[in-house]
């Protein structure tokens, strides 16, 4: 594979640990500089990391070295930085949603095709043996024909353990924002892209309490809907019903159900790697778990950077941006229904990513050109 690739992390918060735990070491890619609006933070990351320079975001923008930028920054931050990485003429590779708007999201994917660098973005979770799994159940006709799918996402609230949750109640949070890229990006996966949307949505507190952390017992404002419910009409018929919410205690629904003509699959969260697949077949009353037979075996936050990096001309990266452009557009359309009280056709589409063979861990992990 040549040299390591070299990557800059902008955004050292809570999710950059996962990511770290993936990438630093790894065969194929090389930290080569951090940046945080927090100085310290981003002194001790980079002491962490063999190599890596504690740099502003300025620096690391303009870092020799920096091949890719992985933007771990909240939501609201998320075009600023990708803008300025991709006029720096450096990938990015960014945490989910692409963007907070649709038309920020849609101006990302334009300027990185003008400029010939590539996008990509989170979750990477559907690389992972549980959705990759489904995905080769459904397309080797264990199910027959998928007709329609549910998803069900409920908890109480990420303020109940995350100590400075103020960006999930704010625009580009809430359930749907935050939570619904793992479910959405799943269900192009399974059932192929959405061509319109149904939602509605609700919004009953105004505040929020943080529940652990320093700022315990502080309230927060909440800016966005905590309950988002919708419809959507796949591209080839199928219709799933979604429910995200920041408003129940906790569900017995499955994550995700998709129904065919001859069985059902019971899909696991999305928001993991990996998971059982149950199926149903209809002259059987019993629920069957399979083997896994696809995805990336033990995979972590991160395998969807190396997926990018590995990616070439005959074969573009699976975490996408485009796919994330798509999803970003279900989830806005989606909210905007819901306000106006219409159905709503999509903008975009998004050609269903090239599955996952099954991947042991030791390949994805390793320096070698992994399997397509």
């Amino acid at each position: 594979m040549g040299d390591p690739h070299g990557v800059g992390i902008v955004g050292l918060g809570f999710i950059s640990r996962a990511y770290l735990e993936t990438l630093a070491g790894h065969p194929a890619v090389r930290i080569v500089a951090v940046a945080d609006l927090d100085p310290a933070r981003a002194a001790a990351a980079a002491a962490a990391i063999p190599g890596a320079e504690a740099v502003s975001v300025e620096g690391l923008l303009r870092h020799p070295e920096v091949t890719t930028v992985l933007n771990l920054t909240i939501p609201a931050a998320h075009a600023e930085i990708s803008g300025a990485a991709i006029e720096a003429g450096r990938n990015v590779y960014g945490e989910k949603p692409l963007t907070a708007t649709f038309p920020q999201g849609r101006s990302i994917i334009d300027r990185a095709a003008a400029a010939g660098v590539r996008v990509g973005c989170a979750p990477d979770t559907v690389l992972g043996i549980g959705t990759q799994t489904a995905r080769a159940a459904i397309e080797g006709g264990l199910i027959g024909r998928p007709m329609a799918a549910s998803a069900v996402m409920v908890t109480p609230g990420h303020e109940r353990w995350h100590p400075e949750p103020d960006f999930y109640y704010a625009p580009g949070g809430g359930p749907l924002l935050d939570m619904g890229p793992y479910y959405l990006s799943a269900l192009v996966h399974l059932l192929g892209p959405v061509r319109a949307v149904i939602g509605a949505a609700s919004r009953l507190r105004d505040v929020r309490i943080i529940g652990s952390g320093p700022r315990q017992g502080q309230r927060i404002p909440v800016e966005v809907p905590t309950h988002v419910t919708g419809v959507l009409e796949h591209a080839d018929g199928a219709l799933t019903t979604l429910t995200t919410s920041f408003d129940g205690v906790g569900t017995t629904a499955a994550p995700i159900e998709v129904h065919g003509e001859a069985g059902t699959l019971a899909v696991p969260d999305p928001n993991h790697f990996d998971g059982t697949v149950r199926r149903r077949a209809l002259d059987d009353p019993e629920w069957r778990a399979l083997e896994p037979r696809a995805g990336y075996v033990a995979a972590a936050r991160g395998v969807g950077l190396i997926d990018l990096v590995r990616a070439d001309d005959t074969r573009p990266p699976r975490a996408s941006g485009e796919l994330a452009l798509h999803v970003l557009d279900i989830m806005t359309a989606l909210l905007r229904s819901a306000e106006e009280g219409r159905r709503i056709e999509l903008t975009t589409t998004a050609e269903r990513p090239a599955p996952v063979p099954l991947t042991p861990a030791e390949e994805w992990r390793s320096a070698l050109t992994v399997r397509r």
